[in-house]
């Protein structure tokens, strides 16, 4: 079971180079997809015993963080003319040695956690490390509005990798409030990237200094 849990792992971290290094919207969208079904697959390999508890936040993740949460972010994008985040930034190469520097220094912090050693999974810590600070490279290169939505749930997929380092001490309640508030999160983004597009007929976030009362 560590074996399957530290390819997913080795997956999750794939689909956070391939949002760093891709332009287009839709694609950056698909990604995202992807990495809520493995998200999904975590809990089952996470070594917390299977029951009641781990099959509902399977459930739970895979249908919120695979379905609900990328067609929300397809509807912002049909709002919107603009496909691609065209002025990162940094280029591709740029987020790529960003990517690499932030897993590096992911696995440098997690060898120091206590917590990190005895996990059944040991590359749940540094993997939800290296997310957040992914994530956080979104966040601060890319303009577009659509960007810095997928940004913060790479950032929030990060916190979610981190928790299921208890996911057999946190209770299940718990756990489904903190993805509903992610679902509520996103859905108010997806809303606010729409109004900024019908004020400023534009997705840059810079230009967010233009709205006046």
């Amino acid at each position: 079971m560590d074996r399957f849990g530290d390819v997913v792992l080795l997956l999750v971290l794939m689909t956070n180079f391939a949002v760093l290094v891709t332009g287009r919207l839709s694609a950056c969208i698909r990604i995202m997809t992807a990495q809520g079904v493995l998200l999904a697959m975590l809990p089952l390999a996470s070594g917390a015993r299977f029951g009641v508890h781990i099959a509902v936040l399977t459930a739970g993740t895979l249908a919120i963080k695979a379905g609900v949460l990328p067609r929300i972010l397809r509807w912002a994008i049909r709002e919107a003319p603009v496909r691609r985040e065209l002025a990162p930034s940094i280029g591709p190469i740029g987020g790529v040695l960003l990517g690499l520097a932030a897993v590096g220094l992911a696995f440098g912090v997690a060898t120091r956690l206590p917590h990190a050693a005895g996990l059944a999974v040991e590359g749940l810590v540094p993997v939800s490390l290296a997310s957040l600070m992914m994530g956080f490279v979104v966040l601060t290169t890319r303009q577009k509005a659509l960007s810095l939505v997928i940004g913060y749930l790479m950032l929030e997929n990060g916190i979610y990798v981190f928790g299921l380092t208890l996911a057999g001490d946190i209770p299940l309640l718990v756990e489904l409030g903190v993805l509903l508030d992610v679902f509520v999160g996103v859905f108010i983004m997806g809303l606010v990237v729409f109004q900024i597009q019908r004020e400023l007929e534009s997705q840059d976030s810079r230009r967010l200094t233009e709205l006046r009362d």
